[in-house]
């Protein structure tokens, strides 16, 4: 992948997550944290979780390893994307940092479980959305399990045609 499609991979990433995060906004407390059958035993412990697996590779990618954080430290919504957007600052100038000659760069890291691996950044951001995309698509069947709103749509291809609209309606066509 080059520099830019990852660019476009990592806008998508916070854009889905951002329409996820949207949709939890509107839960109570009670629904937020409430036991629902998945991976995780709630809501909040599920998108906790797509938060936390960044958060560790993003801490591995600057090469001061951390291990996964804990549901009980957000108590709301609000305490998670504070969280996550602060984080995404941090992985975003670091992908900056990094430019289009080192994307390909490998990197040393061990596993949450101790063993040694070593992968190109590109591959690591790659799997960093695509864990958060299968996630959010827990989530997503969570929420209608409860009998909450889903989220707008978070597909890829939909986050494109955004895009192009977008970028028709700046530069003075219409889609």
């Amino acid at each position: 992948m080059t520099y830019d499609e990852i660019n476009s991979l990592l806008d998508f990433h916070y854009w889905a997550r951002d329409r996820m995060l949207a949709a939890l906004d509107l839960l109570t407390h009670e629904q937020f944290v409430e036991p629902v059958e998945s991976s995780f035993k709630s809501i909040r412990d599920t998108a906790v979780h797509m938060m936390g697996a960044e958060a560790v590779w993003y801490s591995r990618w600057r090469g001061n390893p951390q291990g996964m954080l804990t549901a009980e430290g957000f108590c709301d919504v609000g305490s998670l994307r504070s969280a996550w957007r602060e984080l995404e600052s941090g992985v975003r100038a670091f992908f900056q940092e990094l430019g289009s000659e080192r994307i390909h760069t490998r990197i040393e890291y061990k596993s949450l479980k101790g063993d040694a691996h070593s992968s190109s950044f590109a591959q690591m951001l790659q799997h960093v959305v695509n864990h958060a995309s299968y996630h959010r698509g827990q989530v997503t069947t969570m929420l209608r399990q409860i009998g909450a709103k889903p989220p707008e749509s978070t597909d890829l291809i939909n986050f494109y045609r955004i895009q192009e609209r977008t970028r028709s309606t700046v530069s003075g066509r219409t889609a």
